[in-house]
């Protein structure tokens, strides 16, 4: 008999393992097209994935490795059906500029760091997970990740140049191997650029024409069978040669765990973006649906997806948007199409070996420069820059920052930028002076309405933020100017407190500078839309006590009324000059 208040074990299996109980109460109108979505992904992930494997300096066939785990393991804990989880373009970049240094002149440690780098990212989520830090995927803006993903894009180019001249590319940085790749242009192979260059226009134009095709696939085909009837192996052009069949026995690596803890701040990084990554697409996608996804099972999925591509001698793993978007345009409608597309990846692996062995290393190099030009996303930039030129100053310096620092210190800087973007913004807020304005009910900013008329000896005034130490000292300079500037006497300060939603000692401290200031001056300090966790907080601070109840008012016309009436009772008339609307009885 289940304990009274025990969940019922659907109700566990649902929260743990989301993906299991659509699965399990499959809907058969779904089928068709969740085959159609499976084959067309893995049509084009088997060359992506290969590709991005040689952008993580890894043999391309640990891209597919990468991809086994991962799609058995999201189908069953994601919370989104239309994520395609596995290698993706920024996890592999950032694999690559985590360990470089660490693993270089040694394939077998680089691929063993690559490894336990995947466990450390994913041990980094399951963390997430357990306590809770869902929020972590709202701490990159908008135009932050905007402006990372374009400065992702450069350095996936830059990291291709090698293979898309043919020749060794010098320099440490960004900056240094363009340099040397245009200083050095007479020495690039001429096949090779070409090839790649090949590669390149027909990717853009099977996107433009057909773009639900598996086009990837169908050139990567087309230049191996050039190679081939080509003899272009004579002319300099390298293939990826032998590819193991099968998967690796599943594992652990043989590293030291003195380095797994120094992989641990860049395990960190790649797991915000990924998982920042992982929840935007998902949530982009859920909403074309009417469906939602849960955040904090995101964690659980992307943390399990990683343990499991390290298990299988893979690297870091995250969304990739472009085989989901591929995925939702063909019909998928839960995640059967991953296991479908893991279907055909897994016969590929045992069967296909020798074509995916003639795919020529410059096609692979071609289509991470067709995946990179996708990551900048002109039409977004142009958007953010006509909503606000700090924004798009604020995309362009992550950008900046990624190609100057690198990208592990660019997430850190994007990150501090959004940061600071939102206390540039909840500091020194919006505020506003309110009057009537005729025909148009309530009160309203003069500045909106330079028609709008103040009521005499009232101040009505509005601070658009909550009041806390970062902008404390702001609203006591500003709230105290809007008594200064008053073109007639002020008798009552009257603060509109519905956009002051919380409050911290700081704030209450500055509130209570305000009342002392003016009431020293003889004018009444009120307060009126206060809600009821902000009179709480102030009531707990004893602020409502040395205001007065009287001065607390539930509506702006009633505190409008009040000061009316004390001014009539005052003066022996109403104030002048303006019509106070009566709140209902």
């Amino acid at each position: 008999m289940a304990k009274r208040g025990a969940s019922p074990p659907t109700d566990r299996l649902t929260a743990f393992a989301p993906g299991l109980p659509v699965l399990l109460h499959y809907d058969r109108g779904w089928l068709r097209g969740d085959l159609l979505a499976g084959v067309t992904v893995a049509a084009y992930l088997v060359p992506q994935v290969m590709a991005y494997a040689e952008v993580a300096g890894l043999p391309a066939v640990v891209g597919l490795w990468a991809t086994v785990g991962p799609l058995l393991v999201y189908a069953a804990l994601g919370s989104s059906r239309q994520l395609s989880v596995g290698p993706e373009s920024t996890t592999a970049l950032m694999t690559a500029a985590a360990i470089g240094a660490m693993g270089a002149g040694d394939p077998e440690r680089y691929a063993s760091l690559a490894t336990a780098l995947a466990l450390a990212v994913g041990a980094v989520c399951l963390l997430g997970y357990v306590g809770r830090l869902g929020f972590l995927a709202d701490l990159l803006s908008r135009p932050v990740l905007v402006g990372y993903m374009a400065g992702i894009a450069v350095l996936m180019v830059v990291s291709q140049l090698g293979k898309l001249s043919g020749m060794e590319v010098e320099g440490d940085t960004p900056l240094e191997q363009t340099g040397y790749t245009l200083m050095h242009l007479d020495e690039a192979e001429l096949p090779t650029v070409g090839l790649a260059a090949a590669v390149l226009v027909l990717l853009l134009l099977g996107q433009h024409y057909r773009p639900r095709w598996p086009n990837p696939l169908f050139v990567m085909l087309l230049a191996a069978a050039a190679v081939a009837l080509l003899d272009l192996g004579e002319q300099g052009i390298d293939v990826v040669g032998t590819i193991p069949a099968g998967l690796p026995a599943p594992g652990l690596p043989d590293i030291d765990p003195r380095v797994v803890l120094e992989l641990l701040v860049p395990a960190i990084g790649v797991a915000v973006v990924g998982y920042s990554d992982n929840v935007l697409e998902g949530r982009a996608f859920a909403s074309r649906h009417g469906q939602s996804i849960d955040a904090n099972q995101e964690l659980l999925a992307l943390g399990t997806s990683n343990v499991a591509s390290g298990l299988f001698a893979g690297f870091p793993v995250s969304s990739s948007g472009s085989r989901t978007a591929i995925g939702d345009a063909t019909g998928s409608r839960s995640q059967l199409y991953s296991l479908v597309a893991l279907g055909v990846v897994l016969l590929t692996m045992f069967f296909l070996g020798p074509v995916l062995a003639a795919f020529p290393v410059a096609a692979l190099g071609g289509v991470v420069v067709f995946a990179a030009i996708r990551l900048v996303d002109v039409a977004e930039l142009r958007r953010i820059a006509r909503f606000r030129r700090t924004e798009l100053a604020l995309a362009l310096s992550t950008t900046a920052s990624v190609l100057l620092l690198g990208v592990l210190p660019g997430i850190g800087v994007a990150i501090a930028l959004s940061i600071l973007d939102l206390l540039h913004r909840v500091a020194r807020p919006h505020d506003g002076i309110l009057g009537y304005v005729r025909d148009v009910p309530g009160m309203h900013d003069v500045d909106d309405y330079p028609e709008a008329k103040r009521v005499p000896g009232l101040v009505v005034y509005r601070y658009d933020s909550p009041i806390f130490f970062a902008n404390a000292e702001d609203f006591t300079r500003r709230a105290l100017a809007a008594v200064d500037d008053s073109e007639t006497p002020v008798e009552w300060f009257l603060l509109n407190a519905e956009a002051n939603i919380e409050v911290d000692l700081t704030g209450v401290d500055a509130l209570d500078e305000v009342r002392r200031t003016l009431t020293d001056r003889g004018i009444v300090f009120a307060m009126a839309r206060v809600k009821q966790d902000l009179r709480d907080q102030l009531a707990a601070a004893d602020f409502i006590e040395k205001v007065g109840e009287d001065r607390i008012f539930m509506t702006l016309p009633t505190a409008v009324v009040a000061y009316a009436e004390e001014y009539t009772a005052r003066h022996g008339e109403p104030p002048p000059d303006v019509h106070i609307p009566r709140p209902p009885a």
